[in-house]
């Protein structure tokens, strides 16, 4: 096991490693220990922010979205020469590192001790922090690892690999669909495969299919994405998700030099777009928002919170 010669390392300087898995805690972990609020996630879906992993088992990606925060040089498509972790130890590397870099908050007088100790024993799993996880050629295997040790997992992906998509089984699973029609899909999105729209709307249909709880996720770029409310509604009806997301793009890190700062949405203008949605999808009657991350969630049912079994 390894990450194989030059052109098959897969680190990025911003995360921590183990091989081509890669850890960072995310902000609102860090804030739940110190009791300065939760993510939008323990709103939505109940989950515990201080005991959630944010990790990615695969740094590389095939889509250059002009939204997104990362740099895209650093997203090298090519797998070639990569050694792949089996599942275990990307489980073992991901709680490993969490554990490391969650451990500086042990006996800091701000942080309760009950709660330091629950971060210590992680029970839910975000497969989003960078790159494609469908890239990672035992994604099933690996959710399923997770699983069996009592961590329920929370899959992003931006269906561009239906096959993978179709043997995962998360505890929830997000689907990115950040363009309307394929020409926007092009110019937003910038897939590197030829065939992409047409593989997001095959994993569309897998999503209608599946027994896992299903979110639809669209970030909103202003005067980009942000109009052709029929045609997003259509897409959403196709995957008939549990639940669908929307959240303003954040002028942050590099997407500052591919957009203005012009182009971020207000918290006003994604519930806007989620009551546009609702007139066209009646069925999605709830609405929930948490305005310091810009984002709005409509559901079908009122009671969106997963019952996660303490283990």
């Amino acid at each position: 096991m390894g990450t194989g010669d030059g052109t098959g390392q897969l680190t990025n300087p911003e995360y921590h490693n183990v091989n081509h898995t890669a850890v960072q805690p995310c902000g609102w972990t860090k804030n739940a220990l110190n009791n300065e609020g939760t993510c939008y996630k323990s709103k939505f879906y109940g989950i515990h922010s201080h005991r959630c992993i944010q990790m990615t088992p695969v740094v590389r990606c095939n889509e250059r979205c002009v939204f997104c925060w990362r740099e895209h040089s650093g997203h090298a498509y090519e797998l070639d020469g990569v050694e792949w972790d089996d599942p275990e130890a990307v489980v073992d590397a991901s709680i490993e590192l969490q554990k490391k870099l969650l451990s500086g908050f042990g006996g800091n007088d701000a942080v309760d001790e009950a709660t330091f100790e629950e971060a210590m024993d992680p029970k839910h799993v975000a497969i989003s922090l960078d790159g494609e996880p469908t890239l990672y050629p035992y994604l099933p295997e690996l959710i399923q690892e997770y699983h069996e040790r009592g961590i329920t997992t929370f899959l992003v992906s931006n269906g561009t690999r239906p096959e993978i998509i179709k043997r995962c089984d998360p505890t929830q699973l997000y689907l990115s669909v950040d363009a309307p029609t394929r020409e926007v899909y092009n110019d937003v999105v910038k897939p590197m495969d030829d065939n992409a729209w047409d593989t997001l709307m095959e994993s569309l249909d897998i999503m209608g299919r599946t027994d896992s709880r299903t979110t639809i996720r669209t970030t909103l770029v202003g005067g980009h994405n942000d109009k052709n409310f029929d045609e997003y509604a259509e897409l959403y009806r196709r995957a008939d998700p549990d639940f669908v997301e929307l959240k303003a793009y954040m002028h942050v890190g590099h997407s500052r030099d591919r957009l203005d700062r012009s182009t971020m949405p207000d918290h006003d203008d994604v519930i806007e777009f989620a009551q546009e949605m609702q007139k066209r999808l009646p069925e999605y009657g709830v609405l929930k928002d948490s305005p310091p991350s810009r984002v709005v969630m409509i559901s079908k049912e009122k009671n969106t919170h997963y019952s996660f079994e303490e283990g």
